[in-house]
């Protein structure tokens, strides 16, 4: 495994792979790596010859400040998980490497960044378009990784894809859990103990949603999983919300077509957590 701090080595080494005709596969990350990420970078080397995997705690992706201050970063702790996954190489720019003057572009991802994270943290997408189109440029890859615990962002980066006609196959991989229950994440690192034991109530209060389909309306539904998780004194609930997998569009009886999704954000002391389940 070798580690790389350029986007001009790592182009290089990565045309040296296209011409020997190997598929690069690509798994962009924040960092701060858990066995979700490592999940990826295997599905990653499984399905392709080269394993590429960033770490960049991309600044333009916070509406908050002390969040972005906050975020955890352990780039030597990584770079060991990461070769023992198999990844084979291991990008890790600065800010200047990737954003050598300022992104001044706005997406457009009309309804899909209306809802649920993107009506909450005004700006992330456009930060998630602006470095992953950047690291799409710079690595190139025939495929790349992502899990399903974003599942907002996973929509977000296909309609990207489709806009900026990159020839790059998205593969959406599941969410992986602690035996809790609870969805893997970074910022669970920062969770004090007792929240730490408490939040595994919000996988508990999904999957009991998920029987209660056919004996509630989606409104009531909504109102008793937000009810439900904020019965529990270290847990409060930013929002609720049950959409159209594909679409995002909030479902409002379940008579509508297609797979149905409960979403939700939690906050857990100052640590904001989201999840999902298919209904």
């Amino acid at each position: 495994m070798k580690v790389i701090y350029t986007k001009n080595e790592l182009f290089s080494l990565i045309e040296g792979y296209k011409k020997e005709g190997k598929c690069v596969g690509f798994v962009p990350t924040m960092g701060a790596l858990h066995n979700g990420h490592l999940s990826l970078v295997k599905a990653c080397k499984n399905s392709c010859d080269i394993a590429v995997t960033s770490v960049f705690v991309n600044p333009t992706q916070f509406n908050d400040p002390e969040d972005l201050k906050r975020y955890p970063r352990t780039p030597e702790k990584d770079a060991e998980l990461l070769k023992t996954a198999g990844c084979d190489l291991v990008f890790m720019p600065s800010v200047e490497e990737i954003y050598p003057e300022k992104d001044t572009r706005k997406f457009d991802f009309g309804y899909l960044e209306t809802v649920m994270e993107g009506a909450k943290r005004p700006g992330h997408f456009n930060g998630v378009g602006q470095v992953v189109s950047r690291l799409f440029d710079i690595v190139q890859p025939h495929k790349a990784f992502f899990g399903m615990k974003d599942f907002q962002q996973v929509a977000i980066i296909k309609n990207m894809v489709n806009q900026l006609k990159y020839n790059i196959e998205i593969i959406p991989c599941p969410i992986v859990r602690e035996e809790s229950g609870l969805a893997l994440s970074s910022r669970n690192a920062l969770l004090e103990k007792e929240h730490k034991k408490n939040a595994p109530h919000i996988y508990a209060t999904l999957k009991k949603a998920r029987n209660l389909v056919t004996e509630m309306s989606v409104a009531d539904l909504k109102k008793w999983i937000k009810e439900e998780i904020n019965n529990n004194p270290y847990l409060e609930t930013e929002y609720v919300e049950i959409v159209d997998d594909t679409t995002l569009k909030v479902i409002e009886n379940w008579n509508e077509k297609g797979t149905k999704v409960v979403c939700v954000a939690v906050y857990a002391g100052k640590i904001r957590l989201i999840d999902n389940i298919i209904l």
